[in-house]
């Protein structure tokens, strides 16, 4: 699914061409997604000019006259901009029509996407209001980590994929975050002390900048805003590699399961 590197890819293709752009109709094709699309997206936002494009973990928010659209991209959506003639494929569920004759379109085959019409303080909306600190923010440090993680038995690696600790850090980066600062997943995040949450913050800082710099990373569904792919896939350290050698030359990379999810570490390096 993408995750917030691609998602603020998605955000920094996307803005400059709807900056100040008016927009001239909405059409909404499927409006059954996660949660139902906003009927007011179609009544209120014709009309109305874009001022800017905000990412909230891997919410997107497209500010606007009298209020935000909110957009998360769910497992496999897409957005992208094209030609408003452009024709329709399946899965393209809601397009925003702008007055460039440009199409904001919104592609979701498996429908785990959502789409909603906030008025007021976006930041208070249910689904935002209690999500962690973005990892890239100076509010993000080892400090916070350790300090949040007392008494915690969970492993840190389910501790870090938490967004009421910190947004963004998806299964892909909490792997390589985890590799970067020699830290097991196992681990009990209770038990880590200080300095090494410096280094996993660092760590995470880190893998999602180097991700955002080359476009995220393309594994299954993700695309990009310009149909391109991310290739971050090129930099994984420990990420899909089950049975190949460490990068730093200790041994192979494992995989097991922690969370429901598929976590890959070296046993040797990683402690």
């Amino acid at each position: 699914m993408p995750e917030l590197p691609e998602v603020e890819t998605t955000r920094a293709g996307i803005a400059p061409h709807v900056h100040d752009q008016t927009v001239r109709t909405v059409i909404v094709r499927q409006a059954q997604l996660r949660w139902p699309v906003s009927p007011a997206l179609a009544e209120v936002l014709p009309g109305q000019r874009l001022h800017a494009v905000h990412r909230r973990a891997k919410y997107l928010l497209f500010e606007a006259d009298l209020g935000h659209v909110c957009l998360h991209l769910g497992m496999s959506g897409r957005l992208r901009l094209v030609p408003a003639d452009t024709p329709v494929a399946r899965h393209d569920h809601v397009d925003i029509v702008l007055d460039n004759d440009m199409t904001m379109r919104f592609n979701d085959a498996r429908r785990f996407g959502s789409m909603f019409w906030l008025t007021g303080d976006p930041y208070a909306f249910s689904l935002l209001a209690h999500l962690g600190p973005e990892p890239l923010s100076a509010e993000f440090d080892g400090a916070w980590l350790h300090a949040r993680s007392r008494q915690r038995r969970a492993p840190v690696k389910t501790f870090i994929m938490d967004s009421a600790t910190v947004v963004g850090v998806g299964n892909i980066y909490a792997c390589e975050a985890l590799h970067a600062a020699r830290i097991h997943p196992r681990c009990a995040a209770g038990r880590i002390g200080r300095a090494r949450y410096d280094r996993l913050a660092e760590a995470i800082k880190h893998v999602l900048a180097r991700a955002i710099a080359v476009g995220g990373t393309t594994l299954r569904d993700y695309i990009g805003v310009d149909g391109d792919t991310g290739y971050f896939q090129l930099d994984l350290a420990a990420y899909g590699r089950t049975d190949q050698p460490c990068p730093r030359g200790c041994g192979p990379i494992r995989r097991e399961i922690i969370g429901q999810r598929s976590t890959f570490y070296c046993p040797v390096c990683q402690r």
